[in-house]
């Protein structure tokens, strides 16, 4: 593989938005993108995302920043990234890894629509392979990537470690800082979010420091817990069947200080789906720590 990102000027994109259409480039085209491991700009193109090569597919969000769960530094900025809608990783080149992340695409990987009135008819990841898709030899394509699905452990040689874009995304981020007013206006600009779901962002943004200022309530507003041992319950939930999610005071009795339950953290970005009624994806067991890339197994059902 080269070492420097190989350039297109036919159907090469930039400044995609949200709802744009596009379709992914052909597996060789790719490869030559990527430096010997399996990166551009630091962000790997996964062997998982070898299915989606020739597909016409619709852009879910412009991925301008990220927040760092290996480091934890916060937010960090990306350039010329996307995720496309309804895909995501099924982990299979991963040790089965059942995190069902969003995959990460940067712009050389795609390319306008040739025909932009069948496109609109092919948003589907299991749509039909575009008709300018190259017939590339995906064996040896998944031969050469597969390597750059691990990494090497000095300290334990023995063990097997995961290199996929979530243990990537510092190396493949930037220092954002909190000042910089241009990521509050660039998802407005990209379609990410609406005139009034950014005012409304502000303005949640604007009354928490006013509050923590004058030691106030923040929005939303959560009591926090004083368990010291979380509770245990087993529902053996099947994909397919049909659950209700808690409220929030219920929720809230089965945490511990840290908004825990048995190590796992209930997010402020989960509040929205309390009480509401969704069907069961999987049961997830399995997951890859994004520091350190070791498949780590849960021990209680989620």
């Amino acid at each position: 593989m080269r070492t420097k990102p190989w350039k297109y000027k036919e159907g090469r994109v930039s400044n995609l938005r949200a709802g744009d259409y596009v379709e992914v480039r052909s597996a060789g085209e790719i490869l030559k993108t990527l430096d010997a491991a399996g990166s551009l700009d630091s962000l790997p193109f996964m062997l998982e995302m070898l299915d989606y090569c020739g597909r016409r597919l619709r852009v879910f969000k412009r991925v301008d920043k990220i927040i760092d769960l290996a480091n934890f530094t916060g937010l960090r900025r990306m350039s010329k990234t996307v995720s496309l809608q309804d895909i995501r990783c099924d982990g299979q080149a991963h040790g089965g890894c059942q995190a069902g992340c969003q995959f990460l695409w940067k712009e050389d990987w795609l390319r306008r629509p040739y025909n932009h009135q069948k496109s609109a008819h092919a948003v589907n990841s299991h749509g039909e392979v575009a008709k300018n898709q190259q017939t590339d030899d995906l064996g040896d394509i998944r031969a050469t990537l597969l390597p750059t699905t691990r990494k090497a452990s000095p300290d334990l040689p023995d063990q097997e470690f995961y290199r996929c874009q979530a243990t990537e995304l510092f190396n493949a981020s930037s220092y954002l800082g909190w000042w910089d007013i241009r990521q509050y206006l660039v998802p407005l600009w990209s379609g990410n979010v609406t005139l009034w779901e950014c005012l409304a962002v502000v303005s949640i943004a604007l009354f928490n420091i006013v509050q923590k200022l004058h030691g106030g309530c923040e929005y939303p507003y959560w009591v926090g817990s004083k368990l010291r041992k979380t509770p245990t319950l087993r529902l053996t939930l099947q994909p397919g069947e049909i659950v209700k999610v808690k409220t929030k005071e219920e929720i809230q009795e089965t945490l511990d200080a840290a908004n825990k339950n048995r190590g796992l953290w209930f997010d402020n970005e989960m509040l929205r789906f309390c009480g509401g009624r969704f069907r069961v994806l999987r049961n997830v067991d399995r997951l890859i720590d994004e520091k350190t890339g070791k498949l780590l197994r849960l021990r209680t059902p989620c």
